[in-house]
């Protein structure tokens, strides 16, 4: 077999499949999030959910192509941002509602049950939960596929499994 010809990750058959479901597990997560008040689910559930789609891209394609969708980096500021998100809901239910979580989107616009915000600021708590478990559990998932420990001289040792080349 050339290097050209060399396939990355699972067979043919897991690829094709993981193609055609990746989109579909995606929807399913940001779906879990956004409705988690009006059903079972939420921001925990559907981060993972979330985060299960780039680990499925992972197994199924090498972590090469995980790691162009959705970079370390950009898994780090997605996290950060989801706690951000989520400190910023509470402390605006400080200056708006007097208190800390109070519900400020009741004050903006009467809520009609069974839609979106009828459970006022729970949403956009469950968007950022969802940011940040999602990231999180990738982040995690990479730092473990990335990093093995080898016993050198009786000592172990932290080694990262891609190659770093060097220029001559």
């Amino acid at each position: 077999m050339t290097e050209k010809n060399k396939t990355v990750g699972m067979s043919l058959v897991v690829q094709t499949v993981t193609r055609w479901l990746k989109g579909f597990i995606f929807l399913y997560g940001v779906y879990i999030v956004l409705y988690g008040h009006l059903s079972p689910g939420g921001g925990f559930p559907g981060g993972v959910i979330i985060a299960s789609t780039f680990v499925l891209l992972t197994l199924s394609f090498g972590k090469e192509r995980s790691l162009g969708k959705l970079g370390k980096l950009l898994a780090s500021e997605l996290d950060s941002l989801g706690a951000l998100l989520f400190l910023l809901v509470a402390a605006t239910g400080i200056v708006w509602g007097g208190t800390f979580f109070s519900n400020f989107i009741e004050r903006i616009a009467p809520s009609r049950h069974f839609h979106l915000f009828s459970a006022g600021v729970i949403p956009l708590c469950n968007i950022a939960i969802g940011m940040k478990v999602g990231a999180s559990l990738f982040m995690i998932f990479i730092i473990l596929a990335v990093i093995r420990v080898k016993e050198i001289n009786g000592r172990r040792k932290l080694i990262t499994t891609e190659k770093r080349r060097t220029k001559k």
